[in-house]
């Protein structure tokens, strides 16, 4: 990892490969290492930055709301830091959340984007009193709260094969602090719906949703890409589609980039 300061914060990111430029944008409770199967196939074609979001990985929090517009800003900084001019982001959950940010707020920089197991919309009623109950256990019980949260994101079916990389992400997650859990939860809480960005802009993009997600509905989410140029592709599976999907995410990313 490489770092940078940032309004008296640490951000941590890497930056490996030659060739077109891919951003890649991890979920909530993750870091740059859940990219670890992605990242080698990806690095023969592309320059791979890969970011830390605040209060996440080795990045330090900021303050106590990480808003999607404050990360979207700290990608940005690492970004213009490093001279690039066009990127294609690809971001998983939360990562999605910042990317849409980003494209919002910096459309001129946009050469592709990947929502992976994410949405453009907003948060529901209930997804917010959700986020409250979630901020509420991991203050009573950190450890427990955490690793159902984790557990909870793959599909029933999956969570006996997948049991190693369950408990690895598991510890990934347990070195989140505790701030940088509640900024982020009341971060997307308050994140604008986006569904519009998917309608008007330009730039190829890409939803990558599964059908038994625990957190998205699927048939919500895939209702609202109709009729627009978002490519739409759709696993058996859960949320964490690095894990269970990993094989077809791949050969997907693949084909999408060579569009970008």
């Amino acid at each position: 990892m490489k770092y940078i300061r940032y309004k008296n914060s640490t951000l941590a990111y890497s930056d490996a490969g030659n060739g077109p430029a891919i951003v890649l944008l991890h979920g909530f409770l993750e870091n740059s290492k859940m990219w670890h199967d992605i990242v080698p196939v990806l690095l023969t074609k592309y320059r791979i930055v890969c970011v830390d979001l605040l209060g996440h990985g080795e990045t330090e929090c900021l303050g106590y709301v990480h808003t999607m517009e404050d990360m979207a800003d700290a990608v940005h900084y690492i970004l213009h830091f490093l001279q690039l001019e066009k990127v294609v982001l690809i971001g998983h959950s939360m990562g999605g959340y910042v990317a849409l940010a980003f494209a919002e707020l910096y459309q001129e920089k946009i050469a592709g984007l990947v929502l992976m197991n994410s949405t453009a919309r907003e948060d529901s009623e209930e997804r917010k009193v959700n986020r409250d109950r979630a901020i509420l256990a991991v203050k009573q019980n950190y450890k427990n709260a955490i690793s159902m949260s984790v557990a909870n994101l793959f599909s029933e079916e999956n969570r006996a094969r997948l049991k190693k990389e369950i408990e690895w992400a598991k510890e990934e997650a347990l070195q989140t602090p505790l701030q940088g859990i509640i900024a982020a939860q009341e971060g997307m809480k308050v994140r604008k719906d986006r569904r519009k960005l998917l309608h008007v802009s330009a730039f190829p993009k890409m939803l990558i949703l599964g059908k038994k997600d625990p957190v998205l509905n699927y048939e919500e989410n895939k209702k609202y890409v109709e009729g627009t140029n978002v490519v739409l592709v759709s696993f058996e599976d859960g949320h964490m589609s690095h894990f269970e999907n990993k094989v077809q995410l791949i050969e997907h990313l693949k084909g999408f980039l060579k569009i970008c």
